[in-house]
């Protein structure tokens, strides 16, 4: 099933003076215009990132308090879903009707979804509105990264990753800490502490809104096409179940009934979608061919790798601080500050350097290498390392994931045509989603799957240690070490304690230490191996990066790329004379412009000396 969108007059080009704070036709936008559109992305992309971290320190109170622990994974899964399947939407819909209204939207329901969230009656009541608000935030990263694309060339844009990286790492402090106040709190102004956790949402999604309708414009020429509603049905067959059973899968069981019906429809999901994007053809919501320009396909391929990598190893590096460290959440967020501020030193030194010399293909190789390193490095991690250890392998693992984030979106961006960026940016953003929920499905269940056993395993090697310690009354008779040590003597009784911590980590922090630190050595043993294996994934990441081609940076942004391809289109239109092609064809070329022609110097970046159309051979300029 197929729709046309009408081609509308602003197709044609305009001779009127462009709003305030647009770049003229055929101009770049200025670095202040930059600045001032800069602050309105970067308050909507703060939103998404601060929302992930504020709610998952929180949701253990949240679960408590709506009495719903057993469902507390759902809520997490509900937006997962939404916020993954419309990625690719907001991106294509982006390229074909603009993306300041889209951004607005996205904003917008982000902002409803959260207000709805924070009156939530029950854990299923807030899993629900989790899904309204998650079909707002997938507009957010992905229209932010694509609309620096539409004002800031790829060369130039790499000078402002340090913007981006503060956002992640002012959001990545300020979520646990946050996150952590108001769960902390019985009531703030009249509300329930832990609704604030999404309240707080609602007074900077309106200033984002503000900033964005104010200062945000962007020249945009809507183009004829059928929207693909085939493929957008089975992107959500394909992903509902699948993402569902990565969530739940560890609780169902890998090989239930539930789970492999799941992989079923899911697996048909995919092949139906395959068959809607090649039926579309360049309509498509994901059009194959991208998959056919090689720079193109290296970063979506290593984007799913260093997705599952990252995000799935990562995610025990907090839950390391808490249970081995005793360590809060809040505190916790906090030790995770050296991680973060290598992801953003690299980030300003890489894309300065590239600003300034255009080289950009190394860093993420270089990069992928040395956080593959780091978390091999982090897997010999025990329960006994200082934590000044921890954190300056966590900064080195920083140092090369800051190379990693925003070098592969600029390379995904420079290699398809301007009137594509959206696409190509959602697609990438897309896969780094979807490796990444798999990381954390595959390498969590890994955890928990080795954990029991290792417990054992040291409690097996302490036990002599600690019934000494028990007959000498070095241990403090409190009610949990007692269901340790007599689980100990008697493994018939009081076994349960062992089963329970892997449901109810805080148990060991009322444990007495020569009691905890068996537990301790068990849960660092299973990080090790978690850590290990996200490592070798890494260094596989790095082995597909290094298949990347000689990248060809474009100098000018892709709006103006896209009004210079516009003007020529519309110079050489069946009427307009052999002339006037070659007067707009010219204007084109003195532009700076690649317009046409930058699609193809796209595809030198993909291959380099590959023959052009025509017969010819492109040559790095």
């Amino acid at each position: 099933m197929t729709a046309t969108a009408p081609r509308p007059d602003a197709a044609q080009p305009s001779a009127t003076t462009p709003p305030e704070g647009a770049a003229p036709a055929g101009e770049e936008y200025t670095h202040a215009q930059i600045l001032t559109i800069l602050s309105g992305l970067l308050l909507g992309m703060f939103l998404a990132a601060l929302d992930q971290s504020i709610v998952s320190t929180s949701i253990r109170t949240i679960a408590d308090d709506l009495q719903g622990l057993s469902a507390q994974a759902w809520v997490t899964t509900a937006y997962l879903i939404t916020s993954t399947i419309t990625t690719p939407i907001y991106g294509k819909l982006g390229d074909l009707y603009g993306r300041k209204k889209l951004f607005l939207f996205a904003i917008t329901l982000f902002v409803i979804g959260s207000a709805a969230c924070s009156f939530a009656t029950s854990m299923w009541n807030l899993a629900a509105l989790r899904a309204l608000q998650g079909l707002g935030a997938g507009g957010l990263f992905t229209l932010v990264l694509a609309i620096i694309g539409d004002i800031v060339s790829p060369r130039e844009r790499a000078k402002y990753t340090g913007y981006f990286m503060a956002v992640f790492a002012t959001s990545s402090v300020l979520g646990p800490v946050a996150g952590g106040l108001f769960a902390g709190q019985d009531t703030i102004l009249g509300f329930t502490g832990w609704r604030w956790v999404f309240l707080i949402n609602v007074p900077i999604g309106i200033a984002a809104l503000f900033v964005v309708t104010k200062n945000l414009h962007l020249h945009h020429v809507r183009r004829e096409a059928r929207i693909d509603w085939m493929g957008a049905t089975a992107l959500v067959v394909a992903l509902v179940p699948l993402l569902t059973v990565a969530e739940q899968g560890r609780e169902w069981g890998w090989t239930s009934g539930r789970s492999l019906a799941a992989y079923v429809i899911g697996l048909a999901g995919v092949a139906a979608f395959v068959a809607a994007e090649r039926h579309m053809g360049d309509d498509a919501l994901i059009p194959l061919r991208i998959f056919k320009l090689r720079a193109a396909a290296v970063v979506i391929g290593a984007s799913v790798i260093v997705g599952a990598a990252m995000f799935g190893a990562i995610t025990v590096l907090p839950q390391y601080m808490q249970i081995v460290h005793g360590a809060s959440p809040t505190e916790a967020g906090l030790m995770m500050l050296p991680m973060v501020l290598g992801m953003m030193s690299a980030g300003i030194v890489t894309g300065q350097i590239t600003s300034r010399t255009g080289t950009i293909r190394i860093f993420p190789i270089i990069g992928s290498g040395m956080a593959g390193v780091a978390m091999i490095a982090l897997s010999f991690v025990s329960a006994d390392t200082s934590l000044l250890w921890v954190m300056a392998g966590m900064l080195f693992l920083g140092l090369g994931l800051g190379q990693c984030m925003q070098p592969l979106t600029i390379i995904v961006q420079n290699a398809v045509p301007p009137r594509e960026i959206g696409v190509a940016t959602s697609s990438a953003t897309f896969f780094r989603q979807l490796g990444g929920t798999l990381g954390v499905a595959i390498f969590l269940s890994l955890l928990f799957s080795t954990l029991g056993e290792n417990i054992q395993k040291a409690f097996r090697a302490a036990g002599p240690e600690l019934q000494q310690a028990a007959s000498e009354g070095r241990i403090p008779q409190g009610q949990v070490d007692e269901q340790v040590l007599s689980a100990l003597q008697n493994p018939g009784q009081g076994s349960g304690v062992f089963g329970q911590v892997q449901n109810d980590s805080s148990i060991i922090g009322r444990m007495s230490d020569l009691v905890a630190h068996p537990f301790q050595v068990g849960f660092s043993d299973s990080m090790s191996m978690v850590l290990l294996g996200g490592g070798i994934v890494m260094l596989l990441a790095f082995l597909v990066l290094n298949l990347m081609p000689a990248v060809e940076l474009r100098s000018t942004s892709a709006s103006a790329a896209a009004r210079a391809e516009g003007e020529a289109g519309a110079g050489a239109a069946p009427g307009a004379g052999a002339a006037a092609g070659g007067s707009s064809a010219g204007a084109a070329a003195s532009a700076g412009s690649p317009g046409t022609v930058g699609a193809h110097r796209a595809d030198t970046a993909v291959d380099a000396g590959a023959p052009a159309p025509g017969g010819g051979r492109h040559a790095a300029s």
